[in-house]
């Protein structure tokens, strides 16, 4: 049998499946982190980084020799994903420069506003020219260092094959894709390179960039040193061809086969983000839609929100903290499943609740911070069906406003997937997707496996998919007769959540005062 590994570094949760040669999934591990906020930075250490890895890599051995009876020692393809975006400068010595700065950062607007202006192109703060630019501007010591600029999934691309490459998806995250040659934007390059060239610092953006790689392409293989800061055991062998490293958006496209045109996904879970592929570009820039690419180079609108469901977990947290105290303690998915099928029953437009889930700041809001906050007149309907559902609409709240934009540029969408931590209660996150967007949503048997398991099927790709596109082969060899759950709009949820985004836009004055004030 052969075995693919996808690897892939969520925001809490570090998940590893192994599959077969029908991308069946053969064996699964995870390992938990959080993501710290030190000195006003989110971050993770390369310390959380090495462990993490390596502890998600051992689970997945031990449940393969659990079920199998023998130990991984080898494996025919490999590849690696992350969250997509953030910061990691790394000098001639191979150290990084600075702590590694996350996609949860919204310490970047000078050089956001600036660069979008200058390129005519949305540059979210997020990304890592966004970054980059923002430590010129900041005068920060260590950027006439720079030897390379990577992002989470580039750096461990690196420790496993020595190359600096990163796939093409991933890339149009760090800078700008011109998808007529699948590489960086040369004209964009140019004018960045004349923008900061009076400073001297002795490197071209080119330069300090990863290379691009399309989806299918050979992007090294698993080196001696690789393989054991994989597996310290030593029991990994050396020699596993690795695909391009992609971010958390490319595998959620392919978990869900959502690479061609007119298809679409959202991935719902500690963030958010919606990916429709487009058949022609918008009208004009929009600062609330990214534009980034598919894993085979495709145009892609995204609409990225940083908070989802961060608040809807903190109040199951004390629901948890509640049936513990009261003696009667619940398994975390049989109390969701019982929360999130109450909400159902609440009314259409949550009987008047609005509640802001900021952890962190929302650039589509034009937030820097967040504040978590619940607002209720004394009239409204305080019940707890409606306190869930008005949190799993606030959970899609942000990401509607930016979905609105592209339905009034009448993009076409013939299909949507959900896949993510929203949509594990079955029927009661993707009908309420399906009343945000107005659209059909289907919920598909691998959603629970999520970027991990798309990134095992890149992997594959890379080694059996020659000649074949990777749409074709996303419909040939791996979803061909694979059922989906789908959910149309409910026409009282469709009423009901416009009423609610009405209360929300008036939600978010309160959360701006928040914000400078408390």
């Amino acid at each position: 049998m052969k075995k693919y590994l996808g690897i892939e570094f969520g925001s809490t949760r570090i998940k590893a499946i192994l599959i077969g040669d029908g991308a069946e999934v053969v064996a699964s591990g995870a390992h938990d982190w959080e993501n710290r906020l030190d000195n006003g930075v989110w971050t993770y250490t390369l310390d959380d980084i090495r462990e993490g890895l390596q502890d998600a890599f051992a689970k997945v051995a031990a449940d393969y020799k659990q079920k199998t009876g023998e130990a991984l020692t080898e494996l025919d393809g490999l590849g690696i994903s992350a969250m997509m975006h953030g910061y990691m400068p790394f000098d001639a010595a191979g150290n990084l420069l600075v702590p590694f700065r996350t996609w949860r950062n919204t310490i970047t607007g000078e050089a956001s506003e600036k660069l979008s202006e200058l390129f005519g192109f949305n540059i979210p703060q997020r990304w890592s020219i966004a970054h980059l630019y923002q430590a010129i501007l900041n005068g920060e010591k260590h950027v006439p260092e720079i030897k390379s600029v990577l992002t989470l999934a580039g750096y461990i691309q690196w420790l496993l094959t020595g190359k600096k490459v990163v796939g093409i998806g991933e890339a149009s995250g760090m800078f700008p894709i011109d998808s007529e040659i699948m590489d960086y934007n040369a004209e964009m390059i140019d004018k960045f390179d004349r923008l900061i060239a009076e400073k001297g610092f002795g490197w071209r953006l080119r330069e300090v960039l990863p290379e691009v790689a399309l989806a299918g392409a050979d992007a090294g293989t698993l080196t001696p040193e690789g393989a054991k800061f994989l597996d310290p055991t030593g029991a990994l062998k050396p020699g596993a061809p690795l695909c391009p490293p992609e971010g958390d958006a490319g595998t959620g496209m392919v978990a869900t086969n959502s690479v061609r045109v007119r298809t679409g996904n959202v991935s719902a879970g500690t963030s958010v983000f919606a990916m429709i592929v487009l058949e022609k570009a918008l009208s004009k820039l929009y600062p609330e839609i990214d534009m980034v690419t598919t894993p085979s180079g495709m145009p892609v609108a995204m609409v990225h929100c940083n908070n989802c469901c961060t608040d809807l977990d903190a109040w199951m947290r004390i629901f948890m903290e509640f049936a513990e105290l009261s003696g009667h303690p619940m398994r975390k998915p049989d109390l969701y499943d019982l929360l999130l099928m109450n909400a159902m029953n609440g009314a259409p437009d949550c009987g008047g609740l609005t509640s802001c889930n900021y952890f962190s700041g929302e650039p589509i809001t034009h937030l820097d911070e967040g504040r978590p906050m619940l607002l209720r007149r004394p009239d409204s309907e305080f019940n707890l069906a409606n306190l869930i559902r008005n949190n799993l609409f606030s959970a899609l709240a942000t990401l509607k406003i930016g979905l609105d934009i592209l339905l009034a540029e009448h993009v076409e969408i013939d299909k949507i997937l959900g896949h993510g931590g929203y949509f594990k209660t079955k029927g009661v996150g993707q009908k309420l997707l399906a009343a945000a967007m107005r659209t059909p949503v289907s919920v598909m048997e691998t959603a629970g496996e999520g970027g991990a398991w798309g990134m095992a099927i890149l992997a594959k790709f890379a080694v059996d998919g020659k000649g074949q596109s990777l749409e074709d082969y996303l419909d040939e060899k791996v979803f061909a007769g694979m059922s989906a759950i789908t959910e149309v709009p409910d026409p009282r949820d469709v009423e009901g959540f416009e009423s609610y985004m009405q209360n929300y836009a008036k939600m978010l004055k309160a959360e701006e005062a928040a914000v400078k004030n408390y």
